[in-house]
């Protein structure tokens, strides 16, 4: 994207997009465009869809209820949908966890219900405009796949059947400390996906459960206890910038 267009306003959208063509936003995209942005006819923003890359355009009707916009030119090709797959158990701060799973590159958000969980009661609605407000704010063309909640072990007794040869990283608190770059670093050119647990961490049968599966793989995220929250972020990091697209 051009860095002349870094600082415009960047909205998704669920439309078709093409140059010329015209669109209309929703109640509460117009609201957050004039309102609190005060934004006015002639100005610009960015508008992507997760299909057609990301278009420059500018604003040309402003209703009470209503803004459309006119798409000029496109300004980003779309980016191929990221693989790697992101299951977390939900915590109380899920809105910063699927904010960051987005901004970090992850494709593919399972809700994995587990057994010290203390957020069960989900609205796929939110984590879904949670995960949309992260790709706004982090130039993200293509909005995460959020999947229906599952429990942990129809989750481990579907995996072959679902992900095929996609190994799953566990990060394992009860380890011994170690880097976990070398056993990253063995992943490289491997579909991915990661496992992080509730802030009460997985129950030691769960844990026996992962480690009795060959195509889990356990790390170590240091000496350290983390929140969830916090893991979920160091061990995104980790897996891309050793094997992953960083």
């Amino acid at each position: 994207m051009p860095r002349t267009h870094k600082t415009l306003p960047r909205l998704y959208v669920e439309t078709p997009l093409s140059n010329g063509a015209e669109i209309d936003l929703d109640k509460d995209q117009t609201n957050h465009l004039v309102n609190v942005l005060r934004r006015a006819p002639g100005d610009n923003c960015i508008v992507f869809n997760g299909q057609d890359g990301a278009f420059l355009a500018e604003i040309v009707q402003v209703a009470k209820k209503l803004v459309s916009l006119r798409l000029i030119e496109r300004s980003a090709q779309q980016t191929p949908a990221n693989d790697l797959w992101f299951g977390f158990a939900p915590i109380k701060r899920l809105d910063y966890e699927i904010q960051k799973a987005t901004e970090m590159g992850a494709g593919k958000l399972q809700p994995v219900i587990t057994r010290y969980v203390q957020n069960a009661r989900l609205n796929p609605d939110k984590l879904k405009a949670h995960a949309i407000e992260a790709a706004q704010q982090c130039e993200v063309l293509s909005v995460p796949e959020i999947s229906p909640e599952i429990s942990f072990d129809k989750l481990l007794a579907s995996w072959r059947d679902i992900h095929a040869d996609r190994i799953l990283i566990f990060c394992d608190e009860a380890a011994a400390s170690a880097s976990p770059v070398e056993t990253l670093n063995r992943l490289k050119g491997r579909r991915l996906g990661l496992l992080i647990g509730p802030e009460g961490g997985f129950s030691e049968k769960e844990r026996e459960t992962l480690l009795e599966r060959d195509f889990v793989v356990p790390i170590s995220l240091g000496p350290r206890i983390l929140r969830a929250d916090t893991a979920a972020v160091a061990a995104l990091a980790l897996i891309q910038a050793v094997a992953g697209d960083w």
